[in-house]
């Protein structure tokens, strides 16, 4: 069981993420799907609720990524391939989380659990990985002219749940790297931490299926 303070140092910083709340929709029985207007006015909304959304997301993540800037226009196809490319890392990550987990010294020598690739596949370690910032390319997504409008509400609450869950996995990773050296500590405590991270990163990862499902679905 996680210690009370673990989780309470874990929860500040994934506190950002609980900032995010997903705004409130119109009805789709208050709309008329076949017409024009009625679909330009739900595109005003789109952008409106998302615009303010956005920014209480913006401002979270610009407290631990300064370089973190808004888009004013809609994800490029690499961006989006990018989402899609960090989707199947994590898959991997899962379907391998022991060996990716696992680091062995040269020769044949000693091999202990290591949290390090969780940070990586999550895109907290490079510039280069996939994930690398990816709140900047959901922010773009308010500006898709082919979003479908009716998976919006999905959108947001699948965003939170990523930032949430990152945050989370990348807390429970850093601990567990050095779990081994801090008081009372060990091999046993470098592997507990490890496994909250993978329950966190197995929820992220369905929280990011969500966001690639919305992104790159048309709207019927």
């Amino acid at each position: 069981m996680v210690k009370p303070t673990i989780i309470l140092s874990a929860a500040a910083m994934a506190s950002c993420a609980y900032a995010f709340a997903p705004p409130q929709v119109v009805s789709r029985n208050n709309l008329v799907p076949s017409s024009t207007a009625m679909q330009a006015s739900r595109r005003d909304l789109f952008i409106r609720a998302g615009s303010t959304a956005f920014v209480t997301l913006t401002t979270s993540t610009m407290n631990s990524s300064p370089a973190f800037a808004a888009g004013t226009s809609p994800p490029t196809a690499e961006e989006i391939e990018r989402i899609k490319i960090g989707y199947k890392n994590i898959q991997y990550l899962l379907e391998n989380w022991e060996k990716e987990t696992t680091v062995c010294r040269e020769n044949g020598g000693e091999c202990k659990r290591d949290a390090d690739a969780v940070r990586r596949y999550l895109g907290l370690r490079s510039t280069t990985d996939p994930l690398f910032q990816i709140e900047k390319v959901f922010a773009k997504v308010k500006y898709m002219d082919d979003i479908d409008v009716d998976k919006l509400e999905q959108f947001f609450e699948a965003t939170e749940d990523w930032n949430t869950a990152m945050n989370m996995s990348n807390s429970m990773a850093f601990i567990s790297q050095f779990g081994e050296y801090n008081p009372g500590g060990g091999k046993d405590e470098v592997l507990k931490y490890l496994n909250e991270a993978e329950k966190q990163v197995i929820l992220a990862e369905k929280a990011l299926k969500v966001i690639l499902d919305c992104v790159t679905s048309s709207p019927q």
